[in-house]
């Protein structure tokens, strides 16, 4: 199959060296210093390579910001049978795209990536395919995750935006007021030291998918529970209460087994 991936970033790149060895693959990004360290590919930095590549799939690694306007990019250049698809975190807009754009289409997210993740054993990570999309781009991306051996899930596009406000706000919110209120240690616990590194990690993220990812619609509900809990949380330890701080490590335990 002739897969053109748009973006040689950090994913896009992961994708290209998964994919390059089982298949004709081309990498197309605007900017040339972006494609130094793709490797066993075409390198495009035009349309009319593309044009002439005639690719089968198009997966768009483009960073969310960028997603929508990198396909706006190619469409006109892409045969009409052609499979486009987007591997976005964030899928604002996405469905509405897809549907106007007279292409078959596919969207996943694969819950992953190289900030935390090991690229080399992701057994333990998740994907998600939209069930909204064309059958045979489906099961293209199935049989590539489970070659992956993820742990794949499918959801329509309001489920994903759902499951990602809880998966994902939750954390990032955690760890932004963390980082917010800490302060640097001489000698600091192994707990503080695990919870830096997620800091740090989380921090070098693109600052328009943080963005989008908290100001999914949903987020607000999830950062109100956060509220709740800490405000019952605090007034526990205002209290010393000992039997509600019991009370409250038994209930919490129960929720991570």
């Amino acid at each position: 199959m002739r897969i053109l991936i748009l973006g040689a970033g950090k994913m896009g790149s992961f994708f290209t060296d998964i994919l390059s060895f089982q298949h004709e693959t081309a990498v197309f990004d605007v900017n040339p210093h972006q494609l130094r360290f793709v490797y066993n590919t075409y390198r495009f930095t035009t349309l009319e390579e593309i044009k002439d590549f005639e690719p089968e799939l198009v997966i768009n690694a483009a960073t969310v910001k960028y997603t929508l306007d990198a396909f706006r990019k190619v469409l006109p250049v892409l045969p009409k049978d052609c499979i486009i698809s987007d591997i976005a975190s964030v899928k604002t807009g996405l469905k509405k795209f897809y549907e106007e754009s007279g292409f078959r289409y596919v969207s996943s997210h694969p819950m992953f990536g190289p900030t935390f993740a090991s690229l080399s054993n992701l057994s333990s990570e998740n994907a998600i395919i939209i069930s909204e999309g064309d059958h045979l781009g489906k099961i293209f991306f199935k049989d590539l995750y489970q070659t992956l051996r993820l742990n794949i899930f499918e959801y329509t596009f309001d489920e994903h935006d759902e499951t990602v406000a809880y998966s994902l706000s939750i954390p990032f919110v955690s760890t932004f007021v963390f980082a917010a209120v800490m302060k640097h240690q001489e000698a600091p616990g192994t707990t503080f030291k695990k919870h830096m590194a997620i800091a740090k990690g989380l921090l070098s993220e693109d600052d328009y998918l943080l963005q989008e990812i908290l100001f999914n619609p949903r987020t607000p509900g999830q950062v109100t529970n956060i509220r709740t809990e800490l405000k019952n949380l605090l007034e526990i330890i205002e209290k010393k209460d000992a039997d509600g701080m019991k009370a409250y490590l038994t209930k919490i335990r129960e929720k991570i087994k």
